[in-house]
């Protein structure tokens, strides 16, 4: 049902998933836009600049520049690139391509020009059937793949044939993985715990400590759990309620939050610590998701009627200019 798959991004996420599928014998057309790691990835097999420490195995791997040729020769195709790019570069191939191939998001993200989800703006504007898209979701960072510690991925779709393909396609002895029919809820959990991390990133900055970060996360994921409640009752009602209780969106949130690894984490720190966000986008030469999120997201929020308080709190410090310390003194207002 897969046939051939190809990766839209070679960022540490895209290397992640490519490094996952050929370890478990499956042969990857990517698409990769620079020059250099076009020619390392084909000469030395391995990414110059992400995940340096995977190797490839040769002929598992096809890089190219051209993403219509790309195209031609997928089947499936994971889209693994920044949210803040993603519309561009999907945009360049038209809707009559697109119907006809499996998508697969791995974004994280919700696109900043529409506020949309990946599979909502491919629906409206390249009229993709709902039911050939999948996200891929977690908790799993890109780094504890490379090292194969274990992970885990959950898979969202509404074909039950083609989600279990592409989860049985990426597990091995170091990822585990679990499937769902909530495509919805999944990418929202992550759009949100992305902007919760940089929060928590904040918070460690501010020399609060880890009694106040616990207390942090389990207010997050009360705004979290009833957001995705109203969504699903409002927007997307079933007749299966989701779990949200499960690690695709407590567990992703947690290690998102805590995780050295976290880029969100990681931004949030440096704002925290007086960055201004070009500093701190700069210094990380890395694109925090939560960033965008934490203003898509209040267009979300006011969209469907649904205040999220804490989310908004971040979105302040880092779109409006307001005090960490400032907002972080209401944020604590808000702790139950």
């Amino acid at each position: 049902m897969m046939g051939q798959i190809g990766i839209i991004g070679n960022g540490s996420w895209g290397t992640a998933l490519a490094k996952i599928l050929t370890d478990n014998g499956r042969k990857i057309h990517w698409w990769v836009r620079n020059d250099e790691a076009i020619k390392n990835l084909q000469n030395r097999h391995h990414n110059p600049h992400y995940l340096t420490s995977v190797r490839f195995i040769p002929d598992t791997i096809f890089p190219t520049k051209d993403l219509h040729a790309m195209m031609e020769k997928c089947d499936t195709v994971i889209v693994a690139v920044p949210s803040a790019y993603t519309q561009e570069i999907i945009s360049a191939i038209p809707g009559t391509t697109w119907q006809k191939k499996n998508v697969v998001s791995a974004i994280k993200g919700i696109l900043p020009d529409c506020n949309l989800l990946l599979n909502d703006y491919m629906t409206a504007h390249l009229g993709l059937p709902i039911e050939k898209y999948v996200s891929i979701t977690g908790p799993c960072h890109a780094e504890e793949v490379a090292a194969e510690r274990l992970s885990y991925l959950t898979f969202s779709g509404l074909d039950d044939a083609l989600t279990q393909s592409l989860a049985s396609a990426f597990d091995n002895s170091y990822i585990n993985t679990t499937h769902n029919h909530d495509i919805w809820g999944a990418q929202f959990a992550a759009v949100l715990k992305n902007i919760y991390a940089i929060g928590a990133g904040i918070a460690n900055s501010l020399d609060y400590g880890d009694n106040f970060l616990s207390v942090y996360a389990t207010n997050c994921y009360r705004e979290m759990y009833g957001f995705l409640q109203q969504h699903f009752e409002k927007v997307h009602p079933s007749d299966e309620q989701p779990d949200f209780h499960t690690s695709a969106y407590l567990g992703d949130l947690l290690v998102t939050c805590y995780s050295l690894h976290s880029r969100n984490r990681t931004f949030g720190a440096m704002i925290g610590k007086g960055y201004t966000v070009k500093a701190a986008t700069l210094e990380m030469n890395m694109v925090a998701e939560g960033y965008y999120a934490a203003r898509g997201m209040q267009a979300v929020s006011a969209k469907y009627g649904i205040a999220l308080p804490m989310a908004t709190i971040i979105y302040q410090i880092l779109w409006e200019g307001v005090s960490p310390a400032e907002n972080f003194r209401k944020l604590e207002g808000l702790m139950t």
